[in-house]
Parts: structure tokens; sequence; C-alpha cells
């Protein structure tokens, strides 16, 4: 099997990398320098032939939001985007199944979320993940097209916990503005997994919410967390200081989404880490 994966450089990216290659498949990775070259070029090198394309690329987005940045954070993620589906379109033979990274922050911070019942926002992530959405569902007629709203992916050296590691050591970790916001997560194995459930089960397409089943809140977090090392977490960030420091881009602290994994759970995927308790015990057993 021949998996091209874009973003294979970030968290997800290596981990995923790392288990397809102990499964025996054969990688290829866009990085920029392959993002550059002419369509057809780019078609014939990286798409043709492969089994499955995975596109995980994309800008982090917990920076402060400047103008530009907003347009790196979007940029990032559509234009890599429409050149694999641009790429897929050229392709003679194509790939099975194309899966595509998408956020939960499409979802409405109010609400429980499915992917059948689920209310969209009215921010700039929600039109950033609209429009990921939209370049990735372009090539819907050519193959199958998996979208993944992924929801705060947890992991050891990386990712949201890799950021907040050294404060909870420190007794430095506390809750964000008033620890309400809905904390939707999935530990990096389950995210793996999934996606690879999603590979070998062909009547899975359209939207997948790569979520947890048991979603949580940002101040049961940080008690787990705290509790998990050994330390207080007294500490609150008030949401001035976030917005001070992050700008608009504070909502993704302030903010979050009830989302739960309904077509994941009804094609009869298994969490091996469902609980947030699970998941931490397990990172720092």
């Amino acid at each position: 099997m021949i998996a091209t994966i874009s973003g294979a450089g970030g968290f997800i990216g290596q981990t995923l990398t790392r288990k397809l290659r102990d499964k025996g498949w054969a990688i290829r990775i866009i990085d920029r320098e392959r993002l550059s070259l002419p369509e057809n070029i780019f078609s014939k090198e990286m798409i043709e032939g492969s089994d499955v394309i995975i596109n995980l690329a994309g800008a982090p987005i917990s920076k402060k939001w400047t103008p530009g940045y907003k347009k790196e954070i979007l940029e990032s993620r559509i234009n890599t985007t429409k050149k694999i589906a641009a790429g897929i379109r050229t392709a003679t033979l194509k790939p099975t199944i194309f899966i595509s990274a998408s956020a939960t922050g499409i979802y409405a911070s109010t609400g429980e979320h499915t992917e059948s019942t689920g209310t969209f926002g009215n921010s700039f992530l929600t039109e950033v993940c609209r429009q990921w959405e939209e370049a990735a569902l372009a090539c819907n007629d050519l193959t199958r097209v998996v979208i993944l709203r992924l929801g705060v992916v947890l992991g050891s050296g990386g990712g949201m916990l890799g950021g907040v590691e050294g404060l909870f050591r420190f007794g430095l970790g506390g809750r964000l503005g008033n620890g309400r916001q809905s904390f939707s997560f999935i530990h990096i194995n389950d995210l793996v997994d999934a996606i690879l459930f999603t590979i070998e089960n062909s009547s899975i397409h359209g939207i997948v919410n790569a979520v947890s089943p048991f979603p949580t809140t940002n101040a049961d977090f940080t008690d787990k967390m705290g509790k998990v090392m050994k330390q207080p977490a007294w500490i609150s960030v008030p949401a001035f200081a976030l917005k001070l420091w992050f700008g608009e881009g504070a909502q993704v602290f302030l903010e979050g989404q009830r989302v739960l994994p309904e077509k994941l759970q009804e094609a009869g995927f298994r969490f091996r880490f469902p609980t947030l308790q699970n998941a931490l015990m397990h990172i720092y057993r």
C-alpha cells in the first residue's frame, strides 16, 4: 500500500507515518518543495498510483492572530487541499480514498454536535473549516472523501499537551477563563486507529467527528491534569489576559465545542482511551 501524506512532519503526521511504515506501507511526503511543483508533475509524482491520500497540513492556530497570520492559517490549509484535489483530478490512477483534516471548531460553541445534527458557529475558525472542507469535497466525484473533524489531540511530546505539560509539572497549570468551555478530545493512538479504520471500511465517507465519546470541560481537564502530575492546578488565567495576548485568537482557548463521534461508533469503531482519565493516565503512566 502507498500513502501520500501532507503535514507528515507535524505531531499527528509523525505518529501516523510511523504506524503506517510499521505496517509495511510505502510513504510519499508532500512538503513545501513538492507543493511548488507544476500541477501535472505534482500529480504524477505525489498522487498517481497512491492508494491513500491523507491531508494534515495547516499552520498552528494557537498563536496571536494578526491579519497576516490569519491569512496564513487559511491559506496553509486551503491552498494545500486545492492542490491535492487538483492532483487527484489530473491523475489517471486515482487513490481509493482522500482523507482530509478539518476541526470541531466548525461547530457552534453551544449545544451538542454529531455529524447529523451539528450546527455551525459564526467565527473565523468556522469559515476556515468550511472552506477547507469545501476544497476537499471538490473531488468527491473522483474518489471516496472523508473529512476528519478533529478535536484536541492528546499525546506525549506534542500537540496541546506539549504546550502545557511544563506548566503543570511545576504547579502552574490552571483553567482558562471560567473553565466551563467544552473540551472535545481524542488520544493520538485512537486517532491513528480511527484513520486506519476509516481506510479499511469503505462504507465510511463524508464528515467524521474524530473525538472521544466522552467530551468534558476545560475545568475538568485542568483538575485531572493536575492530579496526574501530582501538582496543584489552582491558577486561573482570566479571559481578558488571553485576549490581550492572543487577540482574536483567544477564542481557541475560551470557546469549545461539545462533539460526539456518532459515525465512528455506528460503524463499530472502539476507542482504547474513551475518557480523559484513560487518556492522561496512559500518556503519563
